[in-house]
């Protein structure tokens, strides 16, 4: 089935973040090979060059990297990996606090709430 992506957003950049993210969960561990780039593009149904586009934005960031004629694999380095976690969650929180304030919420209160969820 094709996947959904959002208007607004280039197609290109949310299947690096949907990738980035598979990685940084552990749906693919440190080391495991990625699927091909003809193999995403028929799961995206999008334009194996727009999946090419994404893979090259994940390797300028070393989250992954290509084993000559072997393919292209997560990265071994634990560093990188936690790195990309901890902005992935940064741009979350960002975005929570961006919407929560918008509507009215003081620092005291966002604190208060979220310490209440996590009990």
């Amino acid at each position: 089935m094709a996947w959904s992506f959002s208007p607004g957003i280039p197609v290109y950049l949310q299947i690096a973040d949907r990738l980035r993210y598979s990685i940084i969960s552990g749906e693919y561990p440190p080391g495991s090979q990625i699927p091909t780039v003809r193999g995403l593009s028929v799961e995206a149904a999008v334009n194996p060059n727009t999946i090419q586009h994404a893979f090259l934005m994940l390797e300028n960031s070393g989250i992954i990297v290509t084993k000559g004629t072997l393919g292209r694999f997560v990265t071994d380095d634990p560093d990188i990996i936690e790195e990309s976690r901890h902005e992935h969650a940064k741009i979350i929180v960002n975005s929570f606090l961006d919407t929560i304030t918008k509507i009215g919420f003081e620092k005291e209160e966002i604190i208060s709430m979220i310490e209440e969820e996590l009990k």
